[in-house]
């Protein structure tokens, strides 16, 4: 793990835009003019997905997919100029947000500056042709970095962009070598010392199906050498499998609790339901209870909150990466989510979130429990245990055998921590409030009523 990583950026939220579709004019500007709002969200860092120029040559779409880049030292003119972007990150700074930006070094458009001034620097067919060694991403010819030069090349301009941007979001991170990652951010370091960077780790699958191909493929734990925080593409098979009623909730939250003694002790992961590859959640999870669930939960996990421009208005339509597609704020079928996801950022900034042991539970086929125990040093074991905890219940998908969302009676003493104590030793019988919506909420006998909304509490 990058030995410096800061376990705080648990208790923090990312904010995704793709500033060609987020308003009409796509520009640098119109983001700039919203950073208020999104600031209100919570947001704590702001991702501009790629703000370069796109390549002609191969085109997907009309306009092509930002991840498609000519010229990684430059701007997009469709966004506006340097000057633009400068004043979008100086205004976030006053805001309290850091900027970080898209890094898509796994290839280029055809016609890129490094085609035309560096054609060595490319992977090449047996045909001497360029090419890529994903077939899908025919709009892009592959990077090799067998060449040091290139790697200088590289590094050189993402210490230029830390003159600027706070941080870096690295697109498929998985198949550009984990030792260019370190050495480039120990470079970035000297410029921008606290930057913030997110690998694209990607699906287990996909990492075997790349390996077999003999393609160099870099998993999750190789990765957080260099990255503080990475996808949870890991547990995605699982997650979605969920979603579509093909795997159970067991599944799902053995997944999660995986992750805690998979990876270093300051991991972190971009919790996410949703992203510019992915559905968006609404269209999967209509009911509007079960949505709220699934948010509270997103806020719940540990690691950093990922939001997608327009989760907030309960959007349903995935927006093209390869044509004007602007995010519809006022869709008929949308709703307002933003004062529940003001209350979410206000609860994962509390402490007991930065630094803590993590557990999830499948209460029934429906409903999760999850637990937060802040870590702590005991001299004596025999000692009570004072730390903090924070527990959640969460009504994850509709009960199939009735009208209405799942009601149910849980016993806190069936719920483990992960530690040899249960709910029960935690939260004893009592009135506590719930922290979404401020009610009292009872345990009595050791058991808490659960009526399908989701339940924050906090010892």
């Amino acid at each position: 793990m990058a030995v410096n990583t800061p376990k705080t950026l648990r208790n923090q939220i990312i904010y995704s835009v793709f500033v060609r579709n987020y308003s009409a004019e796509g520009t640098f500007e119109e983001v700039r003019k919203d950073l208020a709002r999104i600031r209100r969200l919570g947001t704590d860092i702001l991702w501009l997905m790629p703000i370069h120029p796109i390549g002609e040559k191969n085109r997907k779409g009309t306009l092509g997919s930002p991840y498609a880049i000519a010229d990684y030292r430059a701007v997009n003119p469709e966004y506006g100029t340097e000057e633009d972007l400068r004043a979008l990150v100086s205004d976030a700074h006053a805001l309290g947000m850091k900027v970080m930006i898209d890094v898509v070094y796994n290839h280029t458009s055809p016609d890129s500056v490094l085609q035309e001034e560096h054609p060595e620097w490319f992977f090449h067919k047996e045909d001497g042709s360029f090419g890529n060694k994903v077939g899908d991403w025919w709009d892009v010819i592959d990077l090799d970095y067998a060449h040091e030069d290139l790697w200088d090349y590289q590094i050189e301009t993402l210490v230029q962009w830390a003159g600027i941007v706070d941080g870096f979001r690295c697109d498929v991170a998985t198949v550009v070598p984990a030792a260019f990652w370190e050495k480039a951010r120990k470079a970035v370091a000297e410029v921008r010392p606290d930057a913030v960077w997110l690998a694209e780790s990607v699906e287990t699958e996909f990492i075997r199906f790349l390996r077999s191909r003999s393609i160099p493929a870099w998993s999750d734990a190789e990765l957080y050498t260099a990255f503080d925080l990475e996808y949870e593409y890991d547990i995605y098979d699982e997650f979605y499998g969920f979603l579509k009623g093909e795997r159970p909730l067991a599944e799902y939250c053995a997944a999660v609790n995986r992750q805690e003694c998979m990876y270093p002790e300051n991991y972190g992961k971009a919790r996410y339901l949703e992203n510019h590859d992915r559905p968006r959640i609404r269209s999967i999870v209509q009911d509007t209870g079960i949505l709220k669930n699934w948010m509270a939960l997103q806020f719940f996990h540990k690691g950093t909150v990922l939001l997608y421009a327009g989760q907030e208005a309960g959007c349903t339509h995935q927006p093209s990466l390869f044509d004007r597609d602007t995010v519809d704020w006022q869709a008929e079928d949308g709703i307002d989510l933003s004062a529940y996801i003001r209350r979410l950022s206000e609860i994962k900034h509390l402490p007991v979130f930065t630094d803590s042991s993590y557990r999830m539970t499948a209460v029934s086929g429906n409903i999760a429990a999850a637990v937060h125990t802040e870590n702590e040093w005991l001299p004596d074991e025999k000692e009570e245990r004072k730390g903090g905890a924070a527990a959640g219940f969460f009504c994850l998908k509709e009960n199939e055998d009735a009208a209405e969302t799942e009601a149910c009676r849980i016993d806190l003493a069936g719920i483990g921590t992960g530690d040899g104590r249960c709910l029960a030793d935690l939260f004893a019988d009592g009135e506590y409030k719930e922290l979404i919506s401020g009610s009292t909420v009872a345990v009595h006998d050791g058991c808490l009523d659960f009526h399908g909304d989701p339940v924050i509490l906090l010892r």
